[in-house]
């Protein structure tokens, strides 16, 4: 069996750890501890890799606080996990600067579909193992721009533009699922592994265990876990014993 990664998201917010509920603005939580803190206890319960969101990026706002935010969290990281970091990454110059930090991988959702080029251009500059395609998704449709644009393609027309280009890792969010607890889109994610042969991390639902050992019986290669770990529902060492 495939084994399951385990990524605790760092979601920043005006360089706050938040979670917010089905992508909205309005709906989000914020959290006391520090996006150090949060870096080090994850850490700590045995993460090998952290999922870190600039939700400024993606709503295109200004992202300074978060970078510092980044640049912590890489110095807590430094050689005992890896990090990957998506939002508002839409030009070869972001993408240059943050790998360039430290960032182990970057994650490309909006420009994906804005500016194919770009995400082309970039898996050829660096290797396919460095750069992920972020799909999230409501009712069968991408959504670009911090998750409030809907486009008219699906998950799988949206891929098979980059397959030649040798991407190999995909992050597939089901928007209705984030936040809410209430499982993972296991039949969505597997139908996108499927129809493309890539490694697919699952994200958002998860709210339980069983959620993450089902994750783990589809032979999906990863999960990403927010606001259950922060409330606390399940410790990070526990899902990763699943």
């Amino acid at each position: 069996m495939t084994p399951l990664t385990i990524y605790p998201a760092i979601d920043l917010r005006e360089g706050q750890v938040v979670r917010l509920r089905q992508g909205r603005r309005a709906d989000s939580k914020i959290f006391t501890l520090t996006p150090q803190q949060a870096a080090e206890m994850w850490i700590e319960q045995g993460a090998t890799w952290l999922h870190v969101v600039n939700l400024d990026g993606a709503f295109g706002e200004e992202i300074q606080q978060n970078l510092s935010a980044l640049q912590a969290i890489l110095s807590t990281a430094n050689g005992q996990a890896k990090v990957q970091f998506g939002g508002g990454l839409r030009s070869n110059n972001m993408i240059d600067e943050i790998l360039s930090l430290g960032v182990d991988r970057v994650i490309m959702g909006t420009a994906a579909v804005v500016n194919p080029a770009l995400l082309a251009g970039v898996l050829d500059t660096y290797s396919p193992e460095r750069i992920v395609l972020g799909i999230d998704a409501r009712d069968g449709l991408v959504q670009v721009a911090g998750w409030e644009q809907e486009t008219n393609l699906t998950p799988i027309a949206l891929t098979s533009r980059f397959l030649e280009f040798g991407l190999k890792t995909i992050i597939y969010t089901n928007i209705r699922r984030d936040g809410m607890g209430s499982g993972v889109d296991i039949e969505g994610t597997q139908a996108l592994a499927s129809a493309t042969n890539l490694d697919v991390i699952a994200s958002g639902g998860v709210g339980s265990l069983a959620d993450i050992r089902q994750v783990k019986a589809a032979g999906l290669p990863g999960v990403i876990i927010g606001r259950a770990l922060y409330e606390n529902k399940f410790s990070l060492s526990e899902a990763i014993k699943c």
